[in-house]
Parts: C-alpha cells; structure tokens; sequence
C-alpha cells in the first residue's frame, strides 16, 4: 500500500471555512480580554479586594482548572450530534460565557467573606465557561480537515485574526469604558458596559465559526489487531492519552516554552526600565513585538511546508535564545533601536508558537492511528492546561526572584540588582528555551509519517463503512 496521500482522498478545506474559523478564534481569544486585562484593577480599584483574597480566587481557580480541562475535553470528545462534536458547544457555550463575564464585572452589595466568595464564584464559572469555547474551537481545527499542512494554513491565519482582534479591542475597549463611566477615571458602572460591549462582538464571532465550520467524519479507527471496537471508558481514555508519546513529548515542549516565555514578559516592564533606563520605551517595544509577532504568522505556512514544523519551530527558538543572550550584554547600547530592534526580530520569530497547536493535531491522528482513539479535546485541554500551568508558575515565582534580587520599588536600583533583573528577564529564559527543545529530538511526526498515517486512517474508515 502506498504512504502517500493523494489528492482525492485528502479532504478539501475552502477558505469560507478557514476565515470562518479565524472569526470565531478571534472571537474566543477577545472573549476573555476583560479578564485577562482589566480583572486585577477591577477587584482592587473597584470591588475593593484584599491581595490576599485575589491570591486565594486565583490559586483555588487553578486548581479547579487541573480537573474542569481535562474533564471538559473529554465530555465533548463524547458529544455524538449531527453537527459532529464541536459544533454544539460553539453554540451552546458563548451565552454562558458572556453571562459569566458580565457577572465577573458585577459589584455586588456584599462585604467580607460574601464578596470574596461570589467573585471568586464568578470568576471561576467564567473560567469553565472559556474553557467550553475554547477546547471547542481548538478541538475544532482538527475536524475540518485532515491535511496536516492545511491544518498550520488555517492555525497560522487564526492567530494573525486573533492579534488583530486584540489590536482592535485594545484600542476601542479604554475609551468606551470611560464613556459609560462618565468620567476620565473608570468605575463599576464603565466596567459592566465594557464588559457588555465585549460580549456582544464576539458572542456572533464565535457563532460564526459554528455555523460555516463544518466537521468532516473522523471516527476513531480500531487498529487492526485490535478487532472489534470496544467503548472507552473515562479511565482508559486518559491512559491512552498520556501514553501517547507523541503528544506528551509536545506538550512537554510547550509548557517548558511557556514558562520561558510568559515569564520573561510578565517581568520585561522591570527590564525596560531599570535596565534600559527608559519608561517611554515599554510601549514601543510591546507594539512592535505584538506586530512583529502578526507579520511572522504570513510566511509560516510556507516556511513549515519546506522545512518540516519541528525544525522550524527549534530553529526560530534557538535564534530567539541567542538574541535574548544578545540583549543581555547590549541592555546599556546608547541607541534604543538596538533593542527595539532585536525585540522585533524575537517577536517575529514568536510567530512559531502557533506550530505546537499543528502539533497537537497531528498528535490526535497519530493516536488515533496507533491506538485506535481519538480525543481531540482532550488533547487540546491538556495543552490547555499546560499553559495554565506555566502561567500559573510564572505569576507565583516573579515577585520572589525580584525580591531575591534586590529589587525595591519606585527606586533606583543597585548595579546588582540591575544585572540580576537582566539576568531573569533574558539568560534565563533563553536556558529554558534551549531545554524546552530537548523533548523535540524523539519528536517524529514530520510530514511523510503524517502522510502515511492519513492514508492508512483514511482506507481503515473507508473499510469499516463497507462492512
């Protein structure tokens, strides 16, 4: 039997589906722009929470999150319709996410405990909301087709939709909130509307891909020696999952990137102004990153279909290591287009992050292929998770190395102290990156291994309709 793939067996994808796709990604990722932006200053400014009492929300939160993604993953991997698995839930799951989100941007008469305890409620019921949305439409991308380079066309194009949906959101969100509010300063009143505005763009986005994404029929595939199929359980889904090499060693990748880079961007303000010595270069560095970051996405499509998405990805990772290194022992250069410079370079290069989702789909066929299952949304809540994960743990440990430094607020700092925020915001997480790679070597699943397992799924479903 020949390993390739041909033309007329591969599923077609139109570009109604892909830019529908890419509306409803933008949508789900601007879905949770409030939250991810604004809660802080809401429950401290606003509500009036204690640090203590944020902390305590946020960590319960995630710890609920190590449970609600992989159970929400499988629960839709089990949804059996004729709009297919992913579908319904893009439909069903946006209205309670605006609900939530709203809720979250509510003040509630309650003071003390009460207070702390409805929020907290809120803002966890928003989180499994996203989560629905979320494993839904990653889980999505994986069901339209079943060309794995199509699948980076579409991922590829989603993330440049999804930053110019957060471009966009940026730039209107401030200036109605304060509209509502009444005033230059934003209260409880500009919030919820902000909030509202929020929910009324993106709710039809997301509907949107629900509607023009059609799923393509993949049904798990027994392997042959397998015989007759048998049901899963909730148990032996996730043992095959995790046993699943493949998937374990991307995610792995993933989160130990995650952790380079969600923490080095959580500390890069620290950088720009104690190193660099300069307040006014925060937002020019951030904005060319963010569009150097877009404008990487165009050519990844191509890129990965000539080099292989494994090498490209180590590749771009490998150089963004080297420059961070680079910026290291350049942080005092007299001219800030050297550093605005090189920021554009590692942010262009961050392009590569939308492979690992490519990577996640091509793990779900392998499984599929070698085990005979097929959870894609288990799959992509176990990303998910992952980079929850990271940037749980980057968020607890950036305040203590900054206190390990040195570092006191709102001062100038020691030459010490100097070096050492240097150090944490662009040696360490180059180190991170270059281990982050390691897993990628017993990483397999380039283009020809890709073609043969979507040919053998391919006549393997063809042979058990025909039974």
């Amino acid at each position: 039997m020949s390993n390739k793939n041909t033309p007329e067996n591969k599923q077609k994808l139109n570009m109604t589906s892909t830019i529908a796709y890419a509306i409803g990604s933008s949508g789900a990722n601007a879905s949770f722009y409030m939250i991810n932006n604004y809660l802080m200053l809401f429950y401290t400014d606003i509500v009036g929470l204690a640090a203590s009492a944020i902390s305590l929300i946020m960590l319960i939160a995630r710890i609920w999150d190590a449970a609600n993604d992989p159970m929400m993953g499988i629960i839709e991997d089990r949804t059996k319709t004729k709009l297919g698995k992913f579908r319904p839930w893009l439909i069903v799951g946006p209205p309670f996410l605006a609900l939530f989100n709203l809720l979250t941007f509510t003040v509630f008469p309650l003071q003390g405990t009460a207070k702390v305890l409805v929020c907290g409620i809120c803002y966890i019921g928003a989180g499994m909301a996203y989560t629905v949305v979320q494993v839904a439409i990653n889980g999505l991308v994986n069901r339209i087709t079943d060309d794995s380079q199509a699948k980076m066309k579409v991922i590829s194009i989603a993330q440049i939709a999804n930053q110019l949906g957060q471009v966009a959101i940026a730039a209107v969100l401030m200036p109605v909130i304060l509209h509502f509010s009444g005033s230059d300063v934003a209260n409880a009143r500009g919030y919820f509307w902000g909030t509202l505005f929020v929910c009324i763009v993106t709710v039809p986005m997301i509907w949107i891909s629900a509607w023009k994404c059609r799923e393509i029929s993949t049904e798990e595939t027994p392997v042959q020696a397998a015989g007759t199929k048998e049901k899963k359980s909730l148990l032996k889904s996730l043992k095959l999952t995790f046993s699943n090499d493949q998937l374990v060693v991307a995610v792995a990748s993933t989160f130990l990137s995650c952790v380079a880079i969600i923490g080095r961007f959580a500390l890069l303000s620290y950088y720009i102004i104690y190193v660099v010595g300069s307040y006014t270069l925060i937002a020019p560095v951030f904005s060319i990153m963010s569009l150097a970051q877009m404008v990487g996405n165009v050519p990844l499509p191509y890129v990965t279909a000539k080099f292989g998405k494994k090498k490209t990805y180590i590749v771009c990772n490998l150089i963004t290591a080297c420059l961070l290194v680079l910026l290291f022992f350049v942080s005092s250069a007299p001219s800030n287009a050297v550093i605005i410079g090189i920021s554009a370079v590692i942010g262009f290069l961050s392009a590569c992050s939308s492979i690992t989702y490519s990577f996640v789909c091509d793990c779900v066929e392998y499984g599929d292929w070698k085990y005979g299952i097929r959870d894609d949304g288990l799959a992509f809540s176990i990303m998910s998770f992952g980079v929850k994960l990271a940037t749980a743990i980057t968020g607890a440990i950036g305040a203590p190395l900054l206190v390990a430094a040195g570092y006191v607020a709102n001062q100038a700092q020691a030459p010490g102290t100097v070096t050492a925020i240097n150090g944490i915001v662009n040696l360490a997480p180059a180190v991170i990156l270059v281990i982050a790679m390691l897993p990628l070597f017993r990483y397999k699943l380039d283009q020809k291994m890709m073609d043969q397992v979507t040919q053998e799924l391919i006549v393997r479903r063809s042979g058990a309709k025909n039974e």
